[in-house]
């Protein structure tokens, strides 16, 4: 069976440890002026070296070279065995499948045998934050003052689950996440030596997939290799699952165009192709935030092809600040969310549309249509649209204003117009007016309406500056006075009435009980909002 190459590239010296150098000099001192502590903790994102390290660490302390500087020298007995795996001295334990208390107990009680082979016996304890608390408990003692002979290293993804007690007893050293540049350079020594054909485009993509770790690099050239004599850009993206470049650059002209149709055949093209949703996203993202930075005049540090600066440097003049922002935070939630959808485009449909800001939404090319004459309010007359030139939209501040009706606010007041406001808010904007179709009419107190949606996503949707402000104006203008707008969750035929509960104060407290959250939204709203 062939050895898989993150395995074969494993470094065996400590200067074939790229992109720790803080680390790897640190540790060499200690083995060099025979000052090595007795317990280690090396976090860290995978992949980035932290069991080579505690390896390397083992194999140190137990060379038989001479000269301390030299070590481990990967020549002696003990070197050799460390490389092949038959080392009894050096004990690696999954703490994954180890976690109870029995196991560290098991453990304390061998640690007192003396080495069989080299100086020290060497426990690396890998995912060490698995443990439960009884285990950590069990080996914070032994962890402070072990026998002369015992090195712990302990190796952790996630060092917040760390108890303080821990990480008080060790010496820890944080392993950062490997550059793109270093992971290419590396990619390329080992392709030359392996005489692996690949694209210098594709080693980019395949360090900027890995995302720090030169683990998962490695790996995804181990399968790249096996599918082609010569790996092309275009045949790293169609197996990793990447979108292409032309398509997130379409859908920038699509959104900047505030095309709705285009960027959604656009996004379902790419998913058809077989792009994965959530990368499709991660692409997107990306691609924003290099348009971010060349916003924020800092695009020298991108490695961008010419052509694709040029492109780049035309969207970011274009994008506004505060959209790029609002843009990265949808599609980043679409990346994270999209294992909750059923429906795989979802996400990807619900980011654009938020992407498609007021001041590129189409304005409706129908004038609204009128309630039949016995469903119009007799204060309230027929809406109208202005209109504009021939072949162009009316902009949304051109809708005739209603006259506002006079009178106390009341829930009966607000049903009997709930259908007319909703169609006024749709005029405006149509997500607002999707938010507020999916929720209900539940109370009103004072100048206070209260809606309630099935979902904690619908309603802090709702809740965001654009959407709530809008809501609230167009009712304002309806009732000619400030009406303020409070959203919920819960149990929607548990939420009682004002007129038989109290108020406010009632709806809040009933809310609590069922789990339910009140969330107050804003009044002020101006035409520039929308």
């Amino acid at each position: 069976m062939t050895q898989a190459l993150y395995r074969t590239w494993r470094p065996a010296l400590w200067d074939e440890v790229v992109g720790q150098d803080h680390i790897v000099q640190t540790l060499k001192n200690a083995i060099a002026t025979d000052r090595v502590g007795h317990a280690y903790l090396f976090a860290g994102p995978r992949g980035t070296g932290k069991t080579t390290s505690a390896r390397l660490l083992a194999k140190g302390v137990n060379c038989l070279e001479d000269s301390l500087e030299k070590r481990p020298c990967n020549h002696c007995a003990n070197c050799v065995a460390v490389n092949e795996g038959r080392f009894l001295d050096l004990i690696e334990i999954d703490a994954a499948s180890n976690t109870s208390v029995d196991d560290i107990r098991e453990l304390r009680d061998k640690i007192n045998f003396t080495p069989s082979q080299g100086r020290f016996k060497v426990y690396i304890i890998d995912e060490v934050h698995m443990l439960s608390t009884s285990a950590f408990n069990a080996l914070l003692k032994t962890l402070e003052e072990p026998p002369s002979h015992v090195i712990f290293i302990l190796c952790t993804t996630e060092i917040h689950k760390i108890p303080a007690t821990v990480l008080s007893r060790c010496q820890r050293h944080e392993f950062r996440r490997i550059p793109v540049p270093v992971i290419v350079q590396k990619l390329k020594e080992l392709c030359k030596q392996e005489k692996i054909k690949i694209d210098d485009d594709a080693l980019t993509l395949i360090a900027r997939q890995a995302t720090g770790s030169m683990r998962d690099a490695i790996s995804l050239v181990d399968q790249l290799s096996s599918i082609s004599k010569k790996i092309t850009l275009s045949i790293a993206q169609d197996v990793l699952g990447t979108a292409t470049s032309q398509s997130v650059i379409d859908l920038m002209e699509a959104s900047l165009a505030g095309s709705s149709g285009k960027g959604l055949e656009i996004i379902h093209q790419a998913l058809d192709s077989g792009a994965d949703p959530r990368q499709y996203a991660r692409q997107v993202v990306d691609y924003l935030r290099d348009l971010l930075v060349i916003k924020m005049e800092a695009g020298k540090q991108l490695e961008l092809t010419p052509e694709v600066r040029v492109t780049m440097e035309d969207h970011a003049a274009r994008f506004g600040m505060n959209r790029l922002v609002s843009m990265i935070t949808a599609f980043t939630n679409a990346a994270v969310e999209l294992k909750a959808n059923w429906h795989p485009g979802l996400g990807l449909e619900l980011a654009y549309a938020e992407a498609l800001s007021p001041e590129v939404l189409p304005a409706p090319n129908v004038t609204p249509q009128p309630e039949p004459e016995q469903s119009q309010p007799k204060s309230n007359p027929k809406e109208k649209a202005n209109t504009t030139a021939a072949g162009s939209a009316p902009k949304p501040a051109e809708v005739e204003r209603p006259t506002p009706i006079t009178g106390p606010l009341t829930l009966d007041l607000v049903q009997e117009h709930w259908e007319s406001l909703k169609r006024a808010v749709r005029t405006r904007n149509s997500i607002t007016s999707a938010l507020l179709n999916s929720s209900r009419l539940v109370d009103v107190d004072g100048n206070t309406v209260i809606i309630n949606f099935s979902s904690n996503l619908l309603r802090d949707n709702m809740a965001q500056e654009q959407n709530s402000r809008l809501v609230c104006s167009v009712m304002s203008k309806y009732f000619g006075q400030d009406v303020r707008l409070i959203c919920t969750t819960g149990e929607q035929d548990a939420i009682p009435r004002s007129s038989a509960n109290g108020g406010l104060q009632q709806v809040e407290e009933t809310l609590k009980k069922l789990g339910g959250q009140l969330r107050e939204i804003p009044t002020e709203y101006s035409e520039k909002d929308e």
